[in-house]
């Protein structure tokens, strides 16, 4: 059996508050297999962004375990722990978070300089992903003159630059219009369908809907774990 990309068991994030420990996570229990599109929901305070930042290991749990790709990380130096992530993790942001004096190309290069390769193999495995997700004509502009759904492309461009495993996207429809987030999100399925694992967090039920499977959060506990219901199907009367 294939292990998943990421397991964890009993997680749980607590912190200091002035009137004591406030649990925002509480024995969460969750598995990813490789390959899945998962979105992570829930109304605000419901644990949701703290999870998320638990899978990025932005922030470290108070109990449990957390397996990424079959490590504990719990278990790793900083050294290592960054190492996996950089290997293993994909970010994409509500903003875009590109540095505006930067070319496009530049701006998703820029992991690579810390992989340490050269600046022209940098430079060629950024326009060949700015080509993948649509926007390689824009490669030598400032991100001021693209809009905000080509901004976003070239985040997600940024986020594979270093062939990571799992996609993890932080409302990453949050800034956009509804045509230009029907458009991310079908740049979405069409990376899951190369074999990319996807996970998203939204409070938005039809970008919700894009993904395969939908978890609910509530008061820091997982209430619903659900395929996403096949779209129905138009009945078109014959001519």
């Amino acid at each position: 059996m294939t292990q998943p990309v990421i397991r964890v068991s009993g997680l749980g994030k607590s912190y200091e508050t002035a009137a004591g420990p406030f649990p925002a996570l509480i024995g969460v229990n969750l598995e990813v297999a490789a390959g899945e599109y998962l979105a992570i929901m829930g109304p605000s305070g419901s644990g949701k962004s703290t999870f998320m930042n638990l899978l990025g290991c932005l922030d470290t749990p108070s109990s449990g375990d957390y397996f990424l790709a079959g490590e504990n990380v719990a278990h790793l130096g900083a050294d290592a722990l960054a190492r996996l992530r950089n290997r293993t993790l994909g970010f994409v942001f509500q903003g875009f978070n590109l540095l505006p004096r930067m070319t496009l190309a530049d701006n998703v290069a820029l992991p690579l300089v810390y992989a340490g390769l050269g600046r022209d193999a940098r430079r060629a495995r950024a326009r060949a992903l700015l080509d993948k997700v649509g926007v390689g004509r824009y490669a030598d502009s400032l991100p001021a003159r693209i809009s905000g759904g080509q901004q976003q492309r070239v985040a997600i461009a940024r986020a594979l630059v270093n062939s990571p495993r799992v996609l993890l996207a932080d409302e990453p429809t949050g800034n956009l219009d509804s045509h230009t987030s029907e458009e991310i999100m079908r740049l979405f399925g069409e990376l899951n369908a190369e074999g990319l694992t996807v996970v998203l967090v939204t409070h938005e039920a039809d970008v919700a809907a894009h993904a395969r499977r939908q978890v609910r959060f509530r008061d820091g506990r997982i209430v619903s774990d659900v395929a996403t219901a096949a779209p129905a199907q138009t009945e078109v009367a014959p001519c």
